[in-house]
C-alpha cells in the first residue's frame, strides 16, 4: 500500500510513485532523453534483493554490454581534439599485473603550456565493477580535460566484473594506486607541477579511496588534491543509515537498490568489507581522515546517492580537512560525461571546474 501523497516534500518522500520524468525538479532535457532511453540498467528486474554473486555477475555483464550499444553513437558525436595528443603506457601494479595508462596532454607544449601543467589522475565510473577506461565517453572527457591545458592519466584498472573482471576488492584500487604512484614517479618525464585525482561515481570511490590508502601508507604528500563527482562511497548490504534521504527520495530514478546491492556483491562477493573505508571511504573516521590534500566533492540533486558525497565533506571539514560540498540542482547522475551534449553549459562548468581546482592545488 502507498503511503499517503504529500508533495510539499521532494521526490518519493512526497509521492512515492514520483519518477525523475515527472519531478518537476528535472531539468526537462535530461528527463526527455530518459524517456526516449527507456531502461537504463536492464536486467534489474530481474535481480532478487539477495542476488548471488554469480547472478550479480551477469547482471554487470549485461549492464556493461547495454552501455557498449551506445559507443558508437558516442564516437560519431565526439568533437574534434586538435589540440591534444594522447599516448598510452603499461606499468607494472603492485600486484606484478600490467595496467594501461591512457595519456592526454596539450600537443603543443610550448607558448603558455611550455611549462610543469597540472596533472589529473582519472578514475572512471562503472560502479568499480564495469566500464572500461577506453570507452568513448571516458576519451571525450579526459580530452576534453586536457584541452584546458593539463595532463590527464586515465587508468584502466581491473574491474570487479563486465570485461575486465572478474577482479574484486581491493584489485581496482591498487591499481589506481599504482598509477598514481607512476605518475608521481614520473612527474619531470610529464613536465607536471601537481596531482590531482578525479573520478566519477565508481570512479569517484576509488580517487577518495587512493587518497585514503595513500595516507595510511604513508605517501599521501604525492596527492595534491582530490575531486569526486557523485562518488559511490557507501555499499548496499541491506539498509542505509536513516539519515541519507536521498536513498528514498531519489529511488529507483535511476538506480535501485537491487542494482547497487547487484554492484556491491561483485565488489565485495563474500561480504566481508561492508565497513572497510579502503572498500567504502564512506565510513572512514576521523583518524582515516585527519591529514588527506583538499576534496572537491559534486553532488547532484536527483541522485540516489547525493546524500552519501555530502556528508562525507562534512566528515572530511570536521577532521580538519579541506573540503568544499556542491550539489547542482534538477540533475541525475554525473550527465557531463554520460550526455555532454544534452546539459552543455554544466559539462563545460564542470570541466573548467576540474581545471581551476587543479590548477589551485599547485604547491
Amino acid at each position: 500500500m502507498n503511503k499517503a501523497m504529500d508533495e510539499t516534500l521532494p521526490g518519493k518522500l512526497g509521492n512515492p510513485n514520483a519518477v525523475f520524468e515527472t519531478d518537476r525538479r528535472a531539468d526537462p532535457r535530461i528527463a526527455a532523453v530518459m524517456a526516449m532511453a527507456g531502461d537504463l540498467a536492464p536486467g534489474v528486474e530481474e535481480l532478487a534483493a539477495d542476488a548471488t554473486y554469480e547472478e550479480s555477475l551477469a547482471y554487470a555483464q549485461v549492464f556493461e554490454e547495454a552501455a557498449a550499444l551506445t559507443h558508437p553513437m558516442q564516437m560519431e558525436m565526439m568533437p574534434d581534439f586538435p589540440s591534444v595528443e594522447v599516448t598510452s603506457q603499461v606499468i607494472k601494479g603492485v600486484d606484478g599485473n600490467d595496467i594501461s595508462l591512457y595519456i592526454h596532454q596539450p600537443a603543443q607544449r610550448s607558448g603558455p603550456l611550455s611549462g610543469p601543467l597540472p596533472c589529473v589522475v582519472h578514475t572512471h565510473g562503472g560502479g568499480m565493477v564495469v566500464m572500461t577506461a577506453a570507452d568513448p565517453d571516458y576519451i571525450r572527457w579526459r580530452n576534453s580535460l586536457a584541452a584546458m591545458g593539463m595532463v590527464v592519466v586515465g587508468v584502466e584498472f581491473r574491474n570487479g566484473g563486465g570485461s575486465l573482471g572478474n577482479h574484486p576488492f581491493p584489485a581496482g584500487l591498487n591499481d589506481c594506486a599504482s598509477a598514481a604512484q607512476w605518475t608521481y614517479a614520473n612527474r619531470a618525464a610529464l613536465n607536471i607541477s601537481s596531482m590531482v585525482i578525479s573520478g566519477e561515481s565508481g570512479g569517484g570511490n576509488l580517487s577518495i579511496a587512493t587518497t585514503l590508502k595513500a595516507l595510511k601508507e604513508g605517501w599521501v604528500d604525492k596527492i595534491d588534491g582530490v575531486y569526486a563527482m557523485a562518488p559511490m562511497i557507501l555499499g548496499f548490504y541491506g539498509g542505509t543509515p536513516p539519515d541519507l534521504m536521498s536513498w528514498r527520495e531519489n529511488l529507483n530514478y535511476q538506480g535501485s537498490l537491487e542494482m547497487i546491492r547487484a554492484m556491491t556483491k561483485v565488489y565485495d562477493p563474500s561480504d566481508q568489507y561492508e565497513t572497510n573505508p579502503m572498500a567504502w571511504p564512506f565510513h572512514a573516521n576521523e583518524d582515516c581522515l585527519r591529514g588527506l590534500p583538499p576534496h572537491m566533492i559534486l553532488n547532484y540533486e536527483l541522485d540516489l546517492i547525493r546524500d552519501d558525497g555530502v556528508t562525507y565533506a562534512r566528515n572530511l571539514r570536521a577532521a580538519g580537512v579541506e573540503a568544499t560540498s556542491i550539489t547542482v540542482a534538477g540533475i541525475h547522475h554525473v550527465p557531463e560525461i554520460a550526455m555532454p551534449d544534452t546539459v552543455p553549459e554544466l559539462t563545460r562548468d564542470t570541466i573548467a571546474s576540474i581545471a581551476a581546482f587543479a590548477k589551485g592545488c599547485v604547491r
